[in-house]
């Protein structure tokens, strides 16, 4: 996937659509297979009732803002696009469209495999099999091994899928923040041949080989990785609360000027930091302690490298003036 995505962002694309088709399709016919199964009332399953759809779960047991929390942890990286909006066509509109409805699209996705997979079986068996759920439930649903071999095969190319997707946006964000010298200089540089990112992009898939490596071989830290795994979707809310607060700073002119902005520009964003930040702040009072302490260490690095950029590196980025939209400020295809 590394070599893949220094090549060129075109093969990088094409090399997704074909991992895409093929994983969606096999998780999609999983996913009527077993929607017909509980529908059907087949022995084994859970009848779908109103306690699916309660913001309380089932029983009472379920937990809105872990749910919501959840949701934020899948949709992340359905934005990718976002991050190479300088290499695609009509970079004003497409990257912003293709964004919402990849949006669209998860949702639609995630929605229809939890309706139709949870109650192909009990929740006992399932949590039994948590660490290989959908295996498992490719087996019950064919009642061969060879349906949880195909469910294997969605899996491993999602998570193919789902590192091409890692290393390209790492390597896009590295590169934007070394272009403002806030990251050494050489993550700034582009392959005059693939017109890529390249040394960004191997820095990024080392990265990841190296934490995956430590992962498997040092059991005594994978706690540690858990943690922070469990942390990705609150990093992603808040992620998402500042990239709401920085559109509405740059857009600021343009929030009163009539009410379709008012609402898209001023009303929609800020509903959205107060909605995001009230399940990130939830999240937080709710967790482990251990938990919130990696948090913090995210907060303790991050703020060391700021300084180091400030004083050290002397990056321009601290120099630029705040900016704002103005007519005919937005930058041409």
């Amino acid at each position: 996937m590394a070599i893949i995505s220094i090549i060129g962002i075109r093969i990088t694309a094409r090399t997704q659509v074909v991992l895409g088709i093929i994983e969606y399709a096999i998780l999609i016919g999983l996913s009527v297979w077993g929607l017909t199964w509980v529908l059907g009332h087949h022995a084994g399953t859970v009848p779908i009732t109103s306690g699916w759809f309660s913001l309380h779960g089932i029983g009472g047991q379920g937990s809105l803002v872990g749910g919501f929390l959840i949701a934020v942890f899948m949709i992340c990286g359905w934005d990718g696009t976002l991050y190479v909006n300088e290499e695609v066509k009509h970079r004003r509109e497409n990257p912003g469209k293709a964004a919402m409805m990849a949006v669209a699209i998860a949702a639609v996705l995630f929605i229809l495999a939890q309706v139709g997979l949870q109650g192909v079986t009990s929740l006992k068996n399932l949590n039994n099999n948590s660490t290989s759920t959908l295996v498992y439930l490719g087996d019950t649903l064919t009642g061969h091994s060879w349906g949880g071999q195909i469910a294997a095969l969605a899996f491993a190319l999602s998570v193919i899928a789902g590192t091409g997707v890692g290393i390209v946006l790492s390597a896009r964000i590295a590169y934007g923040i070394a272009s403002y010298h806030a990251l050494p200089k050489g993550l700034a540089s582009v392959s005059q041949r693939f017109r890529t990112p390249a040394v960004a992009t191997v820095v990024a898939s080392l990265i990841l080989l190296a934490l995956c490596w430590v992962y498997l071989l040092t059991t005594s830290v994978q706690n540690t990785f858990s943690y922070v795994l469990d942390n990705t979707g609150i990093l992603y809310a808040t992620f998402y609360c500042v990239t709401a607060l920085a559109a509405i700073v740059y857009y600021r002119r343009r929030v009163l000027s009539n009410l379709s902005d008012a609402i898209t520009l001023g009303i929609l964003p800020l509903a959205s930091i107060a909605f995001l930040g009230w399940v990130a702040i939830k999240s937080m009072l709710s967790a482990p302690a251990a938990q919130n302490y990696s948090l913090l260490g995210f907060l303790v690095v991050g703020l060391i490298l700021l300084l180091i950029a400030r004083f050290i590196w002397k990056s321009s980025f601290f120099g630029t003036r705040t900016e704002s939209w103005s007519p005919g400020s937005e930058p041409q295809d």
